[in-house]
């Protein structure tokens, strides 16, 4: 339950800074607040995980305070220094740096095992030889309490020397484990005799060979905190059912002063996507998508990829905001906050995605103008370019309707637009093959409408963006959408995936997008917003994907199914 606000000194904070701004201002621990993002190097960082970096790391800000990064380590068999190092590239990438900071739970391997030892002494801690079937079997469950494992009352002296021996690495895997002796009937399951180490005879990234036993994560994780001198333990909520025991290992192991203080927030949950690493690492093996940083993947490496920027990310995390309440945020609150920046910072340009060639036969053929067109229509600031314009051009498809309805202000026989930063058209006559395709529409031009300098006093309804069919550059387009059909996916994820999730087009662009950067974003006028792409894309041969449509499509499909779920807690 959220604290109440004391005073006025809190009002508006959320409530782990109301928790924090009390102790500071009680002088508990010297007004001292240190937090840390432990991340385990299994897998790579995603959305989900945003939420953590930005409150570990904004708690500790907010407070002059300092954020410990620390990989908990302690599963070497999944664990590489590819995931380390991709996850150090995300966090830098939010905009948050550790300094001199950066931990391993490794640091702490040979101090860990000395607090284990200390556990056997007290008579709080034994080898178990019992298979791990057995173990499982003895746990109980939920309504019924577990059994004392047979091997729960040897004496401090066996246990001191099997647990040398296994540290020695004198058992084969699974021989043994060592087990906290705790209480086997506890309702708490997590109290029900947890294993404290487990026998890998695998290298490890950081200490190699010299260990053939690894803690566990949740014993592990809670003492490196109080090495640190981690004040507050930040962590999503599945952690709170662990907090008794993390409390147990510190009651009985943790004499210096100050001992951190765990506090449990909603994890962030996203429509139309996972949030699981099993998951994601089951996407990439079975080739669903092209890798962890497949911009169609929620990790933190996609999304950079797919063009979001960093500062996108931290507003979408303030406005799903840090709550005990559970939450499920529709992923048109993404999308909005990266379409309100780029709609802001993002240069235009024209590309046509699903050309149609379109002949101006008024027009010389040999001719050439260089149109003067605006790099954003409400920044003078950000400059312009010229835009070449000849007789053969090329325009969207959906630009043009043969039958079109009394409302469609695009191109129609007979009707006119206006080319953006050009002339005013009119459609004179369509060509169609043999199966009846539209294949070119023969138009005619107005010489005195040309935009800058028209005061022929015409006036037509629509406008549409166009490329010059001899200038254009014809790049890969790669049009990202949804990888799930479903709103809240976990079934049957084969055919939940979104069969749609990627097209690509080979689209015509006008020539100053050969000079794209990686990492670049435009505005591709009436189509969206577009990257070039960070992996692919090459000097002069630019990739482009598609960040992010210019309007929510899905907003109806999501409200349809927050509706057909009541149950969801939504953050819009």
């Amino acid at each position: 339950m959220e604290p109440e606000h004391k005073d006025d000194s809190t009002r508006g904070l959320d409530f782990i800074r109301q928790i924090v701004t009390e102790e500071v201002a009680a002088g508990k621990n010297g007004g001292r607040v240190q937090t840390r993002f432990p991340p385990e190097p299994n897998g790579y960082l995603h959305i989900g995980h945003a939420m953590a970096i930005c409150t570990d790391f904004g708690v500790a800000r907010d407070f002059n305070g300092s954020c410990y990064l620390r990989f908990d380590d302690t599963n070497p068999e999944r664990e590489n220094e590819e995931f380390v190092e991709g996850i150090k590239r995300d966090v830098r990438w939010l905009g948050f740096d550790w300094g001199d900071n950066l931990r391993h739970a490794s640091d702490y391997f040979p101090r860990i095992y000395d607090f284990a030892v200390e556990l056997v002494k007290k008579g709080l801690a034994y080898v178990d030889h019992s298979t791990a079937e057995e173990i499982r079997a003895e746990r109980g469950t939920l309504t019924e309490p577990g059994k004392n494992s047979k091997h729960r009352d040897r004496s401090v002296d066996e246990n001191l020397k099997l647990l040398e021996g296994m540290r020695r690495g004198d058992f084969d895997e699974g021989e043994c484990v060592l087990r906290a002796k705790i209480d086997m009937a506890s309702p708490n399951i997590n109290l029900r005799d947890p294993t404290l180490y487990r026998i890998r005879k695998v290298s490890h990234q950081q200490t190699g060979d010299a260990w053939p036993i690894y803690p566990m994560y949740d014993y592990a994780h809670t003492l490196s905190d109080a090495i640190e001198g981690t004040t507050h333990s930040l962590c999503s909520l599945e952690f709170e059912d662990h907090r008794p025991l993390y409390d147990w290992f510190l009651d009985k192991l943790w004499a210096a002063p100050g001992r951190p203080r765990q506090i449990e927030f909603s994890r962030l949950n996203l429509m139309f996507t996972v949030m699981s690493k099993r998951i994601l690492k089951k996407l990439v093996d079975e080739k669903h998508v092209d890798g962890w940083d497949d911009p169609r993947m929620p990790t933190l490496a996609g999304i950079r990829r797919r063009g979001y920027t960093p500062g996108s990310i931290v507003e979408f995390v303030r406005r799903v905001g840090v709550t005990k309440k559970e939450k499920v945020a529709e992923l048109g609150l993404l999308e909005g906050c990266i379409r309100e920046e780029l709609n802001e910072t993002a240069p235009r340009r024209f590309a046509v995605l699903e050309p149609l060639k379109l002949v101006i036969e008024n027009y010389p053929a040999d001719r050439d103008e260089w149109l003067e067109a605006a790099n954003h229509p409400n920044k003078p600031e950000l400059g312009s370019r010229k835009v070449p314009f000849s007789r053969d051009i090329l325009i969207e498809r959906e630009d043009f309707m043969e039958n079109a309805p009394g409302k469609f202000h695009r191109l129609k026989p007979g009707g006119e637009v206006r080319l953006r930063y050009g002339y005013i058209v009119k459609c004179e006559r369509v060509v169609k093959d043999a199966s009846g395709t539209v294949t070119q529409l023969h138009c005619s031009y107005d010489p005195a409408t040309r935009s800058g300098s028209d005061d022929s006093g015409r006036k037509v309804k629509g406008t549409i963006h166009w490329v010059s069919a001899k200038h254009a550059i014809v790049a890969p387009v790669r049009l990202y959408d949804r990888l799930f059909v479903s709103a809240f996916p976990g079934g049957d994820l084969a055919n939940e995936l979104n069969p749609g999730s990627l097209r690509v087009v080979d689209a015509a662009l006008e020539p100053a997008l050969a000079e794209a950067s990686p990492g670049e974003r435009f505005q591709f006028e009436r189509s969206g917003y577009f990257v070039a792409d960070s992996a692919l894309s090459k000097p002069g041969k630019p990739v482009f994907n598609r960040t992010v449509t210019l309007r929510d499509s899905w907003a109806k499909v999501e409200q349809e199914a927050l509706a057909a779920a009541p149950a969801k807690v939504t953050a819009k």
